[in-house]
């Protein structure tokens, strides 16, 4: 892989915040969450609530946040300042959990909120440095490998936290002291792998500034919104990506409530995840390598159908081998189709507004996660079966996969 030093130090930042990412949001801090909540008083079932509710509260702040702060980064010298900005927050924040008393557990939910606002914050204007470091030929394997350490680096933060886990005799997952610990070494490790990008990563392509940046802002994104109809290619991808990323969200976040109801171990599913992740790794560098041998587009609907046979196979879901199956699966695309869709949709953005445009992709990654689990939730209800509950994920690649193949096979390049 012949990247410069630019491009590396770009690629270590999905491995610097993959630990906040596995660490925090996924493994430890949900149960620490409740532990903290249910020893104060609070019910099992509101514990679980207010967490809902804090984790839907950071989603909407940072999805309506993310046009106008795209927009503002496309200015010289604001990407990567909005970008330390927000990445600081996201680190303070993650320490900040590890030293809070265990009695403020309404401050624990402000604390995270704010957290994820930094580090959601800081991968819209990761996202869209893509532009400035890459030509349109090398998108898909930097985007690809940058998924693909990502993976990696969160697996070994992961691997990390358990071996001081397990050499310290903290116990459980549910340990506050060990739940601490994790959270310390989220953000050392954060901190650690950023700083190559802070050092050795520049804004090439921006606008100029003819009033003051924050009202100029606000009139292009409302100026976009209004001639979205100029960008028909980029809009079209957005819908179908809207729709197969949504049925990509759902099937990880409900990945554990499925498992569960087949009568899968938390223990295995934890294991479970660490190795999608691993899966993930090689197959996301293998993506961008299929899409240099064939094209962008060949690599997406090839990924689009891996999760519509996913989909369709969950129906016959009943044993522990069947779930490793399909977790395999996900491993092997879950980072492809996440990367050859962020080269596609840079290759697809005007270069000096690529931070506004961004803001608009970070916003449909952000509310797709909301007709998939709705979807899901529905159909199991109806069947009472969480599998054919999955498999309704299907319509979603369906649809995604019908709006993906109308754009012309030149799209990225008529743009």
């Amino acid at each position: 892989m012949k990247f410069n030093k630019e491009q590396w130090s770009w690629v270590f930042y999905d491995w610097a915040n993959s630990g906040y990412g596995i660490i925090v949001t996924t493994a430890v801090l949900p149960i620490y969450f409740k532990a903290i909540a249910q020893g104060n008083g609070v019910s099992a079932a509101n514990a679980t609530a207010f967490w809902g509710y804090a984790n839907s509260a950071g989603t909407l702040l940072v999805a309506l946040l993310a046009p106008f702060l795209g927009a503002l980064a496309d200015y010289q010298g604001f990407k990567k300042r909005l970008l330390v900005g927000f990445t600081t927050l996201g680190m303070l924040m993650t320490l900040g959990l590890a030293i809070l008393p265990s009695s403020q557990w309404q401050w624990l939910l402000v604390i995270y909120v704010l957290s994820v606002l930094g580090y959601s914050g800081g991968n819209l204007f990761y996202d869209s440095f893509l532009t400035d470091i890459s030509g349109d030929d090398q998108m898909d394997r930097l985007s690809s490998v940058g998924y693909g350490f990502g993976y990696l680096g969160g697996v070994l933060a992961f691997i990390l936290f358990m071996v001081l886990q397990f050499t310290h005799g903290f116990g459980h997952l549910s340990s506050l002291a060990v739940a601490r610990w994790g959270f310390v070494l989220a953000a050392v490790w954060w901190v650690i792998f950023f700083i190559p990008l802070v050092r050795n990563v520049q804004q090439r392509h921006s606008l100029s500034v003819t009033q003051t940046p924050l009202r100029q802002s606000w009139s292009r994104v409302w100026q976009t919104l209004r001639h979205l109809r100029q960008h028909k290619y980029l809009a079209w991808f957005l819908l179908a990506y809207f729709c197969y990323i949504d049925g990509v969200d759902t099937i990880f976040t409900m990945a554990t409530s499925i498992g569960l109801d087949i009568g899968i171990d938390s223990t295995t599913l934890i294991l479970v995840l660490l190795v999608v992740q691993l899966v993930a790794f090689p197959f996301s560098i293998l993506y961008g390598w299929l899409a240099a041998k064939t094209s962008t587009r060949t690599g997406i609907l090839i990924a689009i159908m891996v999760y519509l046979l996913i989909c369709l196979d969950a129906l016959r879901l009943q044993t522990v081998t069947d779930f490793w199956v399909l977790a395999v699966l996900v491993g092997t695309s879950q980072g492809g189709i996440q990367a050859l869709s962020r080269s596609y949709f840079g290759r697809l953005v005007p270069k000096d507004r690529s931070s506004e445009f961004f803001g608009f992709y970070n916003i449909l990654g952000k509310f797709s996660a909301v007709l998939g689990p709705i979807l899901v939730g529905v159909v199991t209800q109806m069947t009472g079966q969480s599998r054919i509950g999955a498999a309704s994920l299907s319509i979603l690649f369906v649809l995604g996969l019908i709006a993906f193949v109308t754009l012309p096979r030149d799209a990225a390049d008529k743009s």
